[in-house]
């Protein structure tokens, strides 16, 4: 499986936002900190905040924090949410130009495959994956 850079920063958002709970945090300081494009975060958080995912607040002493306690924010759906609408293969679009579809068993597998995944991340909160490793994940992130 494969996710798409949107989804891989949301998850990269929630993380930062996670180990700084206990302030608020800017788009450029997490761009920063994980050397990514500025204006691509802002969408990702725009999509993150609309979602409540991320709390976000404008103005001067603006900044972004956890729109939920970190365990209360399951992996899998925060995937799923920012993957809405993206197909695992061309079968699976509305867009679908496969000739074999009609005949082809694979798409089953896929299928099966694709809710595996998911179902793996949904056994994951936020809070999970911060667990122990969260002073590690500061260090990191703070000298970055």
């Amino acid at each position: 499986m494969h996710i798409t850079r949107h989804a891989d920063y949301a998850l990269r958002v929630l993380v930062y936002l996670g180990i700084n709970d206990e302030r608020q945090s800017t788009i450029a300081e997490i761009a920063e900190r994980f050397a990514i494009s500025k204006s691509h975060l802002m969408k990702v958080v725009q999509s993150l905040n609309a979602l409540g995912y991320v709390q976000a607040t404008r103005g001067k002493k603006g900044g972004l924090r956890l729109g939920r306690e970190a365990q209360s924010i399951p992996i899998g759906e925060v995937v799923r949410a920012m993957e809405k609408g993206r197909a695992l293969v061309e079968c699976f679009g509305a867009d679908n130009q496969c000739v074999i579809t009609p005949a082809c068993r694979l798409q089953h597998a896929l299928v099966e495959a694709q809710e595996a995944f998911y179902a793996t991340l949904d056994q994951y909160s936020l809070a999970d994956c911060l667990g122990e490793e969260k002073p590690a994940l500061i260090r990191i992130l703070q000298s970055a």
